[in-house]
């Protein structure tokens, strides 16, 4: 039986431009919950757009640093104030997806991290979003957009995690992943 005080860990996932960030910081905000920010972006932001396989290990590594100090503000959030979720922005799988559609590689690490860490239910962001172009993202194409999601979707179908697909602009995109969040934790 799981305690409602436990922290419950909600990650946001998909190929780019789906909205993840946004959905991220409005789901933060209607949860009163702490978030985790994608690493990548500061990471190629502050090294620039051009990387390497090593460089993925880098990033995940890097993404857990933040997902550590993310769940431990949001344990001690959760002691005082009953505050039980946080709400993470890219986790191990996308790297490995990342490091495997990039490089057809992905390192061992990664693997292992994919199959220690525990959450608590995942979110699908479709890409029913228009393309936004940012001098981080790589794949305007749609036919890109779409084998990524697949393999998104492939990942969530075969394992154990609960999750659930993210579709609708603005609002409504927000609105269905709080339906879905409130639908499998509640």
């Amino acid at each position: 039986m799981h305690n409602q005080s436990q922290l419950k860990k909600i990650v946001v996932l998909g190929p780019e431009s789906t909205g993840k960030s946004t959905l991220c910081k409005q789901l933060a905000n209607h949860y009163r919950a702490i978030d985790c920010e994608e690493y990548a972006r500061q990471y190629l932001q502050e090294n620039g757009t051009k990387y390497n396989y090593e460089d993925l290990l880098t990033i995940a590594k890097g993404q857990l640093i933040l997902e550590e100090a993310a769940i431990q503000k949001a344990t001690i959030a959760s002691q005082k104030n009953k505050k039980n979720k946080i709400i993470i922005d890219t986790d191990m799988y996308v790297m490995k997806v990342w490091s495997e559609y990039v490089f057809n590689n992905c390192h061992p690490f990664i693997l292992e991290q994919i199959n220690t860490r525990k959450y608590d239910f995942y979110l699908l962001c479709n890409v029913d979003l228009p393309w936004a172009p940012d001098e981080m993202r790589e794949y305007p194409d749609e036919k890109p957009r779409q084998e990524l999601f697949s393999i998104y979707k492939d990942l969530l179908i075969n394992q154990n995690t609960p999750w659930g697909i993210v579709n609708g602009l603005d609002e409504n995109r927000r609105n269905n992943a709080i339906q879905l969040i409130d639908a499998a934790l509640d």
